[in-house]
């Protein structure tokens, strides 16, 4: 599938087959998730891949919208390391690249995925935190949940061109 094709074909998938991601494709997920834009090639993130299903059912207890994890088959959380960042407040730009990049590799994976914020509900933070032994200078940023859809994923149109501007508002 080519890039536009998966971009416009991406959406929050919930519902998932029993049939398993490869660490072979967790591997190229993270690889994309690091190949984002990073504002001064900072590049703070950390991956947490999470396949243990004890550890990945718990997260509903703390996550209000994290409920299609149950069905997931892994999920990924992004985190940003304060330690490493050179240009200070970026680091939330440059995990929701990392982020939106292993989306759209998931989708052209044929892997359903749903990002799930995490930051800036404390609640979620500190539950990631905890369960995960997240260091202080660390925070969950976004978690992914992954898996084979169990319905298609087609485009829907969102362009709106009332939305577009062209050189002033």
């Amino acid at each position: 599938m080519d890039a536009i094709e998966a971009v416009l074909t991406r959406r929050s998938v919930r519902k998932y087959s029993n049939k398993k991601v490869s660490d072979g494709h967790i591997d190229e997920l993270i690889e994309a998730g690091t190949s984002a834009p990073s504002a001064g090639n900072q590049q703070p993130w950390h991956f947490i891949i999470l396949d243990d299903r004890k550890l990945i059912d718990k997260i509903p207890d703390f996550h209000p919208h994290a409920k299609m994890l149950l069905a997931a088959q892994k999920a990924i959380v992004v985190c940003g390391d304060l330690d490493l960042e050179t240009n200070k407040g970026f680091w939330i730009q440059d995990c929701s690249a990392a982020t939106e990049n292993i989306l759209i590799a998931a989708r052209a994976k044929g892997i359903g995925s749903c990002w799930l914020g995490v930051y800036p509900r404390e609640d979620r933070i500190s539950g990631l935190r905890k369960m995960l032994k997240i260091p202080k200078n660390v925070i969950p940023f976004s978690l992914i949940s992954l898996g084979y859809p169990v319905v298609e994923q087609s485009r829907v149109d969102r362009y709106n061109n009332s939305k577009i501007h062209r050189n002033k508002w």
